[in-house]
């Protein structure tokens, strides 16, 4: 999904950016042997981009989560806000690093339900998050803890939700054009 009007900012690179994106940027060389091009147009806001790197990082160390569990949630509000470049991304994420079954990552790409109750579960509930602006029922919560989950991963998920949004709103601002690398799971909402 790409907003009607699209952001005329030029991406930015480690060399014109400010100080902090540029760390920013640095860190994703060293860590993904590429910068995404996602990082360079949110760094038109060292601000944004910071507070999502950090965000991000956060939500990966210290959800409790594990990174298939992380992908369900990351791809479950990616494909809620149309984010072809973030739903693109965290799929090859969840294939190639993550350890999420292609039959798991396939049916949050395509709308399907998902074969693993559990994981299903979540995905169901950070939906449900996203759908209702973070005002879920008690029928959303309770199936949630019934899986397995604890109050405290409500509030990862509202971690996730708001780092994913960051993302995912610059991507349809930018209409971010999804890296050569993750072209392979490119989605269309």
């Amino acid at each position: 999904m790409q907003a009607e009007y699209k952001l005329s900012l030029p991406p930015l690179t480690e060399a014109n950016a400010d100080m902090i994106a540029a760390d920013r940027m640095r860190a994703a060389q060293a860590g993904f042997g590429f910068v995404p091009n996602m990082y360079g147009v949110m760094a038109n806001s060292p601000g944004l981009l910071d507070t999502y790197v950090h965000g991000y990082e956060r939500f990966r160390a210290l959800s409790g989560f594990t990174p298939a569990e992380q992908e369900v949630v990351l791809l479950a509000v990616s494909r809620e806000n149309g984010c072809t470049y973030c739903v693109a991304a965290h799929s090859f994420i969840a294939d190639k690093m993550s350890g999420v079954a292609d039959a798991v990552t396939n049916a949050i790409r395509d709308g399907r339900p998902i074969p693993d109750a559990r994981l299903a579960a979540l995905h169901d509930f950070t939906r449900a998050m996203v759908t209702k602006r973070g005002l879920p029922g008690k029928t959303d919560v309770s199936a949630f803890l019934a899986a397995g989950y604890s109050e405290r991963q409500i509030l990862e998920v509202v971690l996730a939700i708001a780092v994913k949004t960051l993302s995912n709103y610059a991507n349809h601002l930018f209409h971010t054009p999804v890296d050569a690398m993750f072209a392979g799971r490119t989605w269309t909402d």
